[in-house]
């Protein structure tokens, strides 16, 4: 018989929010990862009022070292538990300088209408104040409540909920790092009680989804350039020569490319490589135009590069075809 109260999963990855410090003032130079989630869950005792709890320490690394097969692990795990009757919903706890990639394919993959939500903090456990307690206990107070069901992935911070395809962190310290620039968040956690401001997002996630990762063991390389003054062709050269089956290039406004950039990027096309244009901006709409048809290139839409890379990399385990791809950035 199920139990009164919902079973939460915790799942642990490390990151800033398992890191410890050299005093309570250390909030830069510290270790990611340096501590167990059972020793993060002392210091919240009142889980135990709101779920029951199961804990899994799955990795305790530094975010910047996710490797892809990192995230398919994590992803294939996910959806594995997820299966279980009597879990109820996941809580994941991600160090936050990639906490919105692995958030976003994450939101491509779970094969689950059930809550899954992702928290983590800027400062560390053993810094006074620390942002990591509160965004544990918020997350699974989100992951516990029934509006939860069949949003996707929440990105939970700060007292705000956000939709993982919109969440970005914008500030490299700050503890309301985290923000849903032009579309905002979906939701909020005042007090007691968890607050939904609507009632879904536009695009298609999780078991809408034609991604199924049960039998992938390798994504396909996908690498970003960034765009900047001074471009030079031998980046674009640099990753035709490493293998990679797809380029994101973070655009200096969304639209234009250098001559140079443009080179690279016609060379990187004409070996086959799938090219979508992003933008280094933290807003904004990278629509389709006549250049893009004309010379091959794919839109990223509203998806910034590393979401946008996310992506590329999914649909490449799909096809080639540049109209399908093109319209998996129109609908996820």
């Amino acid at each position: 018989m199920k139990q009164s109260k919902p079973t939460i999963k915790i799942i642990a990855t490390g990151g800033t929010i398992a890191g410890a410090g050299s005093s309570r003032t250390t909030t830069t130079g510290y270790q990611p990862g340096a501590l167990h989630i059972d020793e993060l869950l002392k210091e919240i005792p009142d889980l135990s009022n709101l779920s029951n709890i199961e804990v899994e320490q799955l990795f305790n690394i530094d975010s910047v070292d996710m490797t892809m097969e990192r995230l398919l692990e994590l992803g294939k795990y996910i959806n594995q538990i997820l299966l279980e009757d009597e879990i109820d919903g996941v809580v994941i706890t991600h160090g936050t300088d990639t906490l919105e990639e692995t958030a976003y394919f994450l939101h491509l993959v779970v094969k689950s209408s059930k809550p899954v939500v992702i928290v983590g903090a800027v400062r560390p456990a053993t810094a006074l104040s620390t942002d990591g307690p509160l965004n544990i206990y918020n997350g699974v107070k989100v992951a516990c409540n029934k509006e939860s069901h069949g949003k996707g992935i929440l990105v939970v911070l700060g007292d705000r909920i956000g939709s993982a395809r919109y969440m970005t962190k914008t500030h490299a310290t700050t503890v309301d790092t985290f923000k849903a620039l032009e579309q905002g968040c979906i939701g909020a956690i005042v007090g007691s009680n968890v607050h939904f401001f609507y009632k879904d997002i536009t695009y298609l996630h999780t078991t809408e989804t034609v991604f199924d990762i049960t039998s992938v063991h390798q994504l396909p390389k996908v690498s970003i350039i960034y765009a900047h003054q001074g471009d030079e062709s031998f980046l674009y050269d640099a990753v035709i020569q490493s293998g990679a089956k797809g380029i994101v290039i973070a655009t200096t406004g969304g639209y234009t490319l250098s001559k140079e950039a443009a080179i690279g990027a016609r060379n990187a096309l004409n070996n086959d490589i799938v090219v979508v244009r992003s933008s280094r901006l933290s807003s904004g709409v990278v629509s389709l135009t006549h250049m893009d048809t004309h010379h091959g290139y794919i839109v990223a839409e509203a998806l910034n590069p590393q979401k946008a890379r996310m992506l590329l990399m999914l649909a490449l385990t799909k096809t080639n075809d540049k109209e399908d791809i093109q319209q998996f950035f129109y609908t996820y």
